[in-house]
C-alpha cells in the first residue's frame, strides 16, 4: 500500500520505544541499530541464556565499531538496551516491535498472537523475515493492519538497506511510520509496493546466484574466478551505484541508448537459461570443495570478522566521500 507521508509526525517517530523479539544474530544487530540512533530498546527472548550472551556479543560488536570510528561511546549505547525474559514486561510501553524469530510461518503465527496479547493496539509489528510475506502469519490477528515486513541485510548495523513490505491490509500510517523510523535509525528503507516471495533484494541476489551456479556447473569458470568477476568487476560500481544507474552511465545517451546497443544480447542470453534447478547437490558439493580449499572451515569465523572490518572501512570511506560531495 502506498504510504501518505503527510499523515505521521516524524518527530514522534524519533521518540518511539523499540521492542525486539529474539536475541540471536539479527535481533542483536537490530538492537545496535536502534540504540546507536538514540532509541530505548527492550530485547526479549524465550531463552534466558540467549539474553545473557546477547549483552556480551552486542558490546563486542560495538567495540569493533568504535575502533573503526563508527560509534563514539559504547557504554552510552549499551545503557539504552535492556534485556528481559518476560514478554509482557519486555514489551511494556513499546510502540514498534522488530520480530526476529525463526523462518517458520506457524512459529510466527504463535509469536504474533502472543505479541498482540501484550502490546498496545497501535504498536507496529514488523518482521525481519527474509522472504515470508507478512500476510501469511498476520491475516487472522485482531489488528492485521499494523503488521508488515522490515527485512534487513545482515548485519544491518553495517549494511543499511531495509525492505519495507506491507500486506494488502497494512495501514498507510503503519507503512509510513516504519519508513520514517528506519530513516531516523540511519537505515536506508525501500518500499516494496506489493508482496512477492523473496522481496526485492533476495530476488536480485537469487538471479545472480542462479546464473553463477550454472556457469560454474557447466564448466565455464571456477568458483574463485566467479567471485573475482563480481568483487573486482560488477561489485566495484554496485557498491555506490545501482544497476539502472550503472547502465544509464554506460552509453552516451543514457539507458535507452544502452538498451538499443546491448538489450538484444541480454535477451538472447536470457532465453538460453533453462528452467532446471541450478542448486543441485552435486554442483553445490563441488563448489563447497573449491571454497574449503580456498578457506578451510576452521578459518570461517576469522573471515567473518575480516568481512565486517572491510565493511566498516568501506562505510567510513563512503561517509567521507559523501561529505566531500556535499561541500
Amino acid at each position: 500500500m502506498q504510504p501518505d507521508t503527510q499523515r505521521v509526525n516524524a518527530g514522534a517517530v524519533s521518540q518511539m520505544k523499540i521492542g525486539i523479539v529474539g536475541a540471536g544474530l539479527i535481533g542483536r544487530a537490530w538492537a545496535i541499530v536502534f540504540a546507536r540512533a538514540g532509541f530505548l530498546v527492550s530485547v526479549y527472548d524465550v531463552n534466558a541464556n540467549a539474553l545473557v550472551n546477547a549483552g556480551d556479543a552486542i558490546r563486542q560488536s560495538l567495540n569493533d565499531l568504535q575502533q573503526a570510528e563508527l560509534v563514539a561511546d559504547v557504554d552510552q549505547i549499551m545503557a539504552r538496551i535492556r534485556f528481559d525474559a518476560d514478554l509482557t514486561s519486555a514489551m511494556q510501553g513499546v510502540e514498534y516491535v522488530q520480530e526476529c524469530g525463526p523462518e517458520n510461518v506457524e512459529g510466527k503465527k504463535t509469536i504474533y498472537r502472543e505479541l498482540e496479547a501484550v502490546v498496545a493496539t497501535g504498536t507496529v509489528l514488523a518482521s525481519s523475515t527474509s522472504g515470508i510475506a507478512a500476510s501469511q502469519f498476520s491475516e487472522r490477528l485482531q489488528h492485521p493492519e499494523r503488521c508488515l515486513v522490515a527485512h534487513p541485510v545482515n548485519p544491518p548495523y553495517l549494511i543499511p538497506l531495509v525492505e519495507i513490505v506491507p500486506t494488502p491490509q497494512t495501514s498507510e500510517d503503519v507503512t509510513t511510520t516504519t519508513l520514517q523510523l528506519m530513516e531516523a535509525a540511519q537505515q536506508v528503507p525501500i518500499l516494496v509496493r506489493k508482496e512477492i516471495e523473496g522481496f526485492v533484494l533476495n530476488r536480485l541476489q537469487g538471479a545472480l546466484l542462479n546464473e553463477a551456479l550454472r556457469l560454474f556447473r557447466d564448466g565455464y569458470v571456477s568458483a574463485e574466478d566467479l567471485d573475482k568477476t563480481v568483487k573486482h568487476g560488477l561489485g566495484l560500481r554496485w557498491s555506490f551505484m545501482g544497476p539502472f544507474e550503472t547502465i544509464d552511465l554506460n552509453a552516451p545517451a543514457g539507458i535507452e541508448d544502452y538498451a538499443s546497443r546491448y538489450g538484444p544480447l541480454y535477451h538472447q542470453v536470457d532465453q538460453q537459461r533453462g528452467q532446471e534447478n541450478p542448486w543441485d547437490a552435486s554442483t553445490l558439493k563441488i563448489v563447497g570443495e573449491e571454497r574449503r580449499a580456498l578457506l578451510p572451515r576452521a578459518e570461517l569465523a576469522a573471515r567473518h570478522e575480516w568481512r565486517d572490518r572491510r565493511l566498516m572501512s568501506l562505510i567510513a570511506h563512503q561517509r567521507l566521500m559523501a561529505e566531500k560531495d556535499s561541500s
